[in-house]
């Protein structure tokens, strides 16, 4: 950053103490993830300077002969990765990608099914206060509570009951595996377009530690940060028939000038994603998030589904009697970043829920394998027994910036 701390100091400063973060804690939360140097340089690179509203070959603006190559590229690895007939690589985020699902394939007040954001669901699978809940008429299903799981065969009901154009089988608090054959046979027995919102577990498909939904569902949406270790940003696959609609959604709908630096960024990864080592990190991080939640529930924490399929772990901390905020802050003064979380028929408001959600992809990006997990189990435990003993805090503050310290960040030199 020679360059910015000449122009910039301050900002450089506020990199640099973000890098140190980043360096010296342990990263749990389970959207989150760490790029490779290459995914930086692709992400910062000189394609920022570029406008191309349009597709490849059918730009607005000219000199595109390079943008059109970069996102064919993207295009042509996001189908090899995924086993898809289309993808759109040109989504801002999640969110917006989401958006772009529901205004290419629904109108206005239609019926769309989606988990309940409490229960596990995302806010844009029909919050009632975001754009997807006023939009469209989302009918809200739940986990089962005395397993922590879905119960497929109350979905079915709830299918036939509402007859819905759109159901929607996507998660970012859920920690068990999802069955896509099962929702599809829903789908398709009310008549009902099938989209999966796989943004949490992306990598792990990529990498072939979960089945993938590609082969059953209509339109299937991820983020390529999270498992897929790669910039921020989203895209949309999709059977062919959806293509022309999806596009049009995408651009002119609800996009202008496509971010084609950070295009250049998802290539990369998709790229890292296609080589066999990626699959022996996505089964390395299941196998961390099964150790972490095992140990987690030796130390008397109760865990929402009993453990995990995935690389998320979500628990409830009312045995403990320390609500989610407060437990997240006293992990952050240790250096151990994770978020305070609802749990399904939480009794607490949202801001000060019951539980926390974690997870393992950052820690295993870093090479941390089981017994790292048994450590960080050990100190989650400490923390929460000890919540306001500063002495104890401060200790295992040190002890985790020394283990960090073996385990360096792709990306990073501090």
């Amino acid at each position: 950053m020679s360059d910015l701390k000449t122009s910039d100091p301050k900002v450089a400063e506020i990199l640099e103490a973000e890098m140190k973060r980043q360096a010296e804690g342990i990263e749990l939360i389970p959207s989150e993830n760490y790029v490779s140097q290459a995914v930086l340089e692709a992400n910062g690179s000189i394609f920022t300077n570029k406008y191309s509203e349009g597709y490849p070959g059918k730009r607005y603006y000219g000199g595109q002969e390079n943008t059109d190559r970069v996102e064919n590229l993207a295009i042509e690895r996001a189908k090899e990765l995924f086993g898809a007939e289309h993808a759109n690589v040109q989504p801002y985020s999640g969110s917006p990608a989401n958006t772009a699902i529901y205004f290419a394939l629904l109108e206005f007040g239609d019926t769309v099914m989606g988990l309940k954001l409490d229960h596990g669901g995302h806010i844009t699978h029909g919050l009632p206060i975001a754009f997807s809940g006023k939009a469209y008429n989302f009918v809200q299903y739940e986990v089962d509570k005395e397993t922590g799981a879905l119960d497929y065969d109350e979905i079915e009901k709830l299918a036939v009951e509402h007859k819905p154009k759109m159901i929607v089988a996507g998660f970012t608090a859920y920690p068990r595996d999802i069955d896509w054959k099962r929702f599809k046979e829903i789908a398709d027995k009310v008549g009902a377009i099938s989209f999966a919102d796989i943004s949490h577990t992306a990598g792990l498909i990529a990498g072939k530690a979960l089945e993938s939904p590609v082969p059953y569902f209509d339109i299937i949406m991820t983020t390529t940060h999270k498992t897929l270790r790669g910039p921020r940003g989203a895209i949309i696959l999709c059977k062919e028939k959806y293509a022309k609609a999806i596009n049009r959604a995408v651009f002119p709908g609800l996009q202008g000038g496509p971010h084609e630096h950070i295009i250049a960024a998802k290539a990369v990864a998709f790229g890292e994603a296609l080589k066999p080592e990626f699959q022996e990190y996505a089964a390395q991080v299941i196998t961390n998030a099964r150790h972490l939640a095992e140990k987690l529930t030796e130390h008397g924490f109760e865990l929402v589904s009993g453990g995990t399929d995935t690389h998320l772990i979500l628990v409830d901390l009312t045995n403990k009697n320390v609500p989610g905020k407060q437990a997240q802050v006293a992990l952050d003064k240790v250096g151990i970043t994770l978020n305070k979380n609802t749990v399904p028929f939480d009794q607490r408001s949202p801001f000060d829920p019951s539980g926390i959600r974690l997870g393992t992809p950052a820690v295993t990006t870093r090479g941390m394998k089981e017994p790292e997990m048994e450590k960080i189990a050990g100190w989650i435990k400490e923390v929460i027994d000890n919540i306001e003993d500063e002495d104890t805090l401060t200790r295992i503050k040190k002890e985790v910036e020394e283990m960090c310290a073996g385990f360096p960040v792709p990306g990073i030199k501090v």
